[in-house]
This record gives C-alpha cells, sequence and structure tokens, in this order.
C-alpha cells in the first residue's frame, strides 16, 4: 500500500473553502447555528419561504459531521431498523422509515435541479461471519416489516469473506461537500447570510431570540436553530441523552472497487463504497468506531482499517485518511424538535448515528414546518415516543460510563509521571492537583489544564488527529485549547507557568 497521507482530511474537504459572506446584522427571523447539512438544508427551507436567515458556523462549511461522512444516502442503514424495533414501537419505527424517506427523496431532488452528481447504488447490510449472520437476518427481517423492499443475497460481488446480506436496490452516494456547496450557495441566493469562523457560545436565559458569539458580539432572532452535531446549549441535557461515537474512514486508489454501499453487522464495522473521480475509481474503506476519547490510540483504528484493505484489496493505493463523530441516541431515533427552557424559540436535531444525510434533511423539513406552526407527518409519534425499559437501561449505560472516566482518567492522570512528549504526541500528566496537558506538534509545544471546558472531563490524547478529546460527552480541542467541536464552546484553560 502506498502513498499514505500525512495528516487526515477527508476525500470531501480536500478542496477549497467555500465561499461565505462576511458581515453579521443585527438581527434576523431566523438563525441557524451551524453549517453542516442540518444548518444549511433548513436555512434554505426557511430563506424561501421569505424569511431572513443567518447561518453561523465556527469553522468552516461542513467542517464536522457532514465533511467527514462516508456519503451515503440510504433508508437501509446497517442495523438501525431491527435495533429500533427492539426499543420502540412499529409505528415508531415506521415513522423514522418515513422521515428518512422524505429526507432522501429532497436531497436526491434538490441534487438533480441544481446539478450535484450522485450515483444509484445497492444498499448491503452484511454478515462478515457466522457470529454476525443473525443481526443481519435481523435486520433484514425488520426492513421487510417496515416496508422495504430487501432481497437477501447469500452471494455478494466482493473479494473478502462474508455470509450473505440484506440487499435494498436504488439507494445513493455522493460527495457531501458537493451538497454542501451547493446548500450554501442557495442560501444565499435566497437572500439568506452564511458566515463562518464566528463561534456561537449561548443563548441568555433573559432573551432567548438571541445568541451570544466569541468575540462579545450578540445576534437578536425570532427562532434559533441548534444544528451543531449535539447541542451547544445545555438545557435539556442531550449531551446525557446520546453517545459521542468516533469512526474512521480511508480512501484508495484501486483499479475496480465493488460498486455496491455495504455496511457489516457486527463489530469491528466494516463500511465499504466506491467513489467514481475524474482521476479514475476510488475505494472507501471505513469503520473501527469507539466512543469519543475513550481508546488507547487512533492510530490503531485507522491501521486496522488498512490491514483489512491490504488482506482484501491487494495494490490499493491510500490518498486520504479522516474520521468522523456523531452522536447515538439511546434507541436510535433522532431528537428533533424545540428545546426546553427556550420558550418554543429555540429547536434542536441530535442523534442521527451516522446517518444523518437523511436524517438531517428530514430534521431540516420538520424544524422549518415547527417554525411556520406546522409538523410533518411522521413527527409526532417519534417526538412523543416513550422510553421503554431496554432504553432506560441503555441511558443508564451511557452515564454509567461517563461517570467510570470522570473519576478513572483523573486518577490516571494523578499517578502519570511528568515527560515530555514527542513530536506528534501528547500526554497527560499531573501538575500540582490538576491533570496537565502536554503536547509537541510542528515543533511548538503546547501546554494546556487538560479538563474540559464543558463538564471537566479529564481529557485524552488523539494521536491521528492531534487533538485532546473528552471521554464524557465528546468535546474535542486542538493542541493549543481551541475548541474543535462541542458541546463544549469555551477554549481550554492555560497552565499558570504557560500564561506567564
Amino acid at each position: 500500500m502506498t502513498g499514505r497521507p500525512s495528516t487526515p482530511t477527508s476525500l470531501w474537504r480536500d478542496r477549497p473553502v467555500i465561499e461565505t459572506d462576511t458581515d453579521l446584522a443585527e438581527r434576523y427571523d431566523d438563525v441557524v447555528v451551524g453549517a453542516g447539512i442540518t444548518g444549511l438544508a433548513t436555512a434554505l427551507l426557511l430563506a424561501r419561504s421569505g424569511r431572513s436567515v443567518a447561518v453561523i458556523e465556527a469553522r468552516e462549511v461542513g467542517a464536522v459531521t457532514t465533511g467527514n461522512t462516508t456519503g451515503k444516502v440510504s433508508l437501509l442503514q446497517g442495523t438501525r431498523l431491527s435495533r429500533i424495533l427492539e426499543r420502540q414501537s412499529e409505528r415508531v419505527a415506521e415513522a423514522y422509515v418515513e422521515a428518512n424517506r422524505e429526507g432522501q427523496a429532497w436531497l436526491l431532488r434538490f441534487c438533480d435541479d441544481h446539478g450535484v452528481p450522485y450515483q444509484r447504488r445497492p444498499a448491503v447490510t452484511y454478515a462478515a461471519d457466522q457470529d454476525s449472520l443473525g443481526a443481519a437476518r435481523d435486520e433484514h427481517e425488520a426492513a421487510q416489516r417496515l416496508g422495504l423492499d430487501v432481497t437477501w443475497r447469500r452471494d455478494l460481488d466482493v473479494p473478502f469473506t462474508h455470509e450473505g446480506g440484506t440487499v435494498l436496490d436504488d439507494q445513493a452516494q455522493l460527495d457531501a461537500m458537493d451538497v454542501c456547496e451547493a446548500l450554501a450557495r442557495e442560501v444565499r441566493r435566497e437572500g439568506g447570510t452564511v458566515v463562518t469562523g464566528r463561534r456561537v457560545i449561548g443563548a441568555p436565559l433573559t432573551d432567548p431570540s438571541a445568541v451570544d458569539l466569541n468575540d462579545g458580539s450578540r445576534v437578536h432572532a425570532e427562532n434559533v436553530v441548534l444544528a451543531t452535531g449535539v447541542p451547544i446549549l445545555d438545557r435539556g441535557l442531550y449531551f446525557a441523552k446520546v453517545e459521542p461515537d468516533r469512526s474512521y474512514a480511508l480512501a484508495f486508489r484501486y483499479e475496480s472497487p465493488p460498486e455496491l454501499m455495504l455496511l457489516s453487522a457486527g463489530s469491528p464495522t466494516r463500511s465499504v463504497r466506491d467513489a467514481p473521480t475524474g482521476a479514475g475509481p476510488l475505494l472507501l474503506i471505513g469503520g473501527q468506531g469507539h466512543t469519543v476519547g475513550r481508546t488507547s490510540s487512533t492510530i490503531a483504528c485507522l491501521d486496522a482499517l488498512r490491514e483489512w484493505t491490504t488482506t482484501w484489496f491487494p495494490g490499493a493505493g491510500e490518498t486520504h485518511a479522516w474520521s468522523a463523530q456523531d452522536y447515538s441516541s439511546h434507541d436510535g431515533l433522532p431528537f428533533i424538535g424545540a428545546l426546553p427552557r427556550g420558550r418554543g424559540h429555540i429547536y434542536l436535531a441530535t442523534g442521527y448515528g451516522k446517518w444523518g444525510l437523511t436524517n438531517g434533511v428530514a430534521a431540516g423539513i420538520s424544524l422549518a414546518k415547527q417554525i411556520h406552526g406546522h409538523r410533518a407527518t411522521w413527527q409526532r409519534p417519534i417526538s412523543r415516543r416513550i422510553t421503554r425499559p431496554s432504553g432506560a437501561i441503555e441511558i443508564a449505560r451511557l452515564n454509567a460510563a461517563v461517570g467510570v472516566h470522570l473519576v478513572g482518567d483523573l486518577a490516571r492522570a494523578q499517578l502519570s509521571t511528568p515527560r515530555e512528549p514527542a513530536e506528534g504526541e501528547g500526554v497527560v500528566v499531573r501538575r500540582g492537583a490538576r491533570p496537565e496537558g502536554r503536547a509537541l506538534v510542528d515543533g511548538r509545544h503546547c501546554s494546556v489544564v487538560a479538563i474540559c471546558s464543558h463538564l471537566g472531563g479529564t481529557l485524552r490524547w488523539n494521536d491521528a488527529e492531534r487533538s485532546w478529546d473528552c471521554p464524557l460527552h465528546g468535546s474535542r480541542f486542538a493542541p493549543d485549547g481551541e475548541v474543535l467541536e462541542g458541546p463544549a464552546t469555551k477554549p481550554l484553560r492555560r497552565p499558570a507557568s504557560a500564561e506567564e
């Protein structure tokens, strides 16, 4: 395998930065926080209805989840449907399929209307071995029960061993940044504003129809939509209702990749698809997911994918390596609607479980309707779902794991021997009563107080992406402590010696 990239950049984000606006007004009808698929789709629908809209993004358009997706637009989503049926009623599961069907149809229609290329492909949930055959069969039966026209195929046209899989024809794949670029362009053409490099850090309780930015300014609006992966406002405690997942992807030059969108039913997960380019076809391999901040080496996750690819696709030449973060709820369903203590004017969407290209658009459709006083037909069953005992157990598991890391990681830092990191390395050591993070990146020494600015988790070093990651709720920070993704909105503190 040749051509390994030195820095993690997704295939889709390896392009010039998308053009945006520079100025914000003091007031809009609606402010959307986050310029991924959800934020841009919501903003476009609101702008088309004649409302004044601003999208405010802390980094660049598509910088976080959307720009790092594998780009599958499918109603067959791994083992999601069988998982939902384990924890919710059939009516709720049917509403989920309806939502994703509407999101998929809107997105592909938008692509057709605006010249965004995509490819039709069969989606496959496959069993890699006998141990995962039951899970793949369960998904096949769940999909049939919920009205999807799936077929079971014992032999798939792939080089790796498998025990068959369930197949849904006529799904789609695309370059997510092509979509983001077209959405941002259309928002601006409809009179909306898209501003990047400005971070929203809060919304005052005394004035719920406003957001505060990290430069000290305040923007007022009738409504605020939080399209930020997980809400950056802690009202409603959604950070405790979802689990932050990080997974990995690699792109390879390969002469004849399978023209299927495959996802394994077992663990570790393997995702496979092709990506046509002007320079020839690429093979995309993904998987090896884990909860954010809870693995000893993220490079090892990428290396596991490299080893698997070498075994089954010999001669593949690596071009890109990256990872993505998304949030999974206790029952596999997203949260979409009004944020508690927002007086009916602050909205959120989270919990897509790595299927944001359909769920994110569906959320945008629903949120735009809610702002206009209406509801999507599928929204009520999802919003009014009841947490069953199995879901309650999952919530308890999520938060028990948070507690373990809150105490255990701090104890490990207290026992660590202070030392200086090697190039590309970060270490957490004890310095007085607090853990200190030390990193050496591109010859630059960085020191931070290694305590998350959200709720105080002890941070861990992500060696693949050279970031400080929080194992509690998934906040991530650059080596110098600047926020990369939330729920944290404030940078890390610097040790007293570094501030002198």
